[in-house]
């Protein structure tokens, strides 16, 4: 394991010194699943839900998350994002969100790209809640970084998850 970062020497949180670190491109994508059942799915398809179209609020309440990362994490670095993209999959019982977000800096993107995707289907979650109170957040993970120091990574079953969201 390696060592712990984010403490000083004597136990105390720290922010990290990025300051001598590189500037690169760096590229996050992270998902979050919410199960919502065939009825509440049918309703969103067929445009009948209370609070309108619930894919563009989700999508720009993910967008505006990832911008306010570093207010929500403790130890986060602001960062100057390039692009934050949040998009859907429908499935017969469930919505899979996937957000993306880069940014050229000296840290990585990973949990802009996780908060964009979290907020994103709490919103969802906000807006379906009247036809169901039953609806299940799930599989929120990280599926790829790149850039930075250690370079690119693709999480194991990232292609069998999304499989599975079909």
């Amino acid at each position: 394991m390696a060592e712990l970062t984010h403490l000083d020497e004597r136990g105390r949180a720290r922010m990290v010194d990025v300051g001598e670190k590189p500037v690169t491109r760096r590229r996050a994508v992270a998902q979050g699943v919410l199960i919502v059942g065939g009825d509440v799915m049918a309703a969103v398809r067929e445009g009948r839900t209370p609070k309108g179209n619930v894919f563009e609020a989700a999508r720009l309440a993910g967008i505006m998350a990832a911008k306010r990362t570093s207010e929500l994490i403790p130890l986060c670095h602001p960062l100057p994002l390039d692009t934050v993209a949040v998009d859907f999959e429908t499935h017969d019982d469930r919505v899979v969100v996937r957000a993306e977000a880069v940014a050229t800096a000296r840290t990585g993107v990973e949990m802009e790209a996780l908060t964009a995707a979290t907020v994103a289907a709490l919103t969802l979650y906000d807006m379906l809640k009247a036809l169901s109170k039953e609806m299940v957040l799930t599989e929120v993970r990280l599926l790829s970084k790149s850039g930075g120091r250690s370079g690119d990574w693709r999480a194991p079953g990232a292609e069998a998850a999304a499989e599975r969201g079909r």
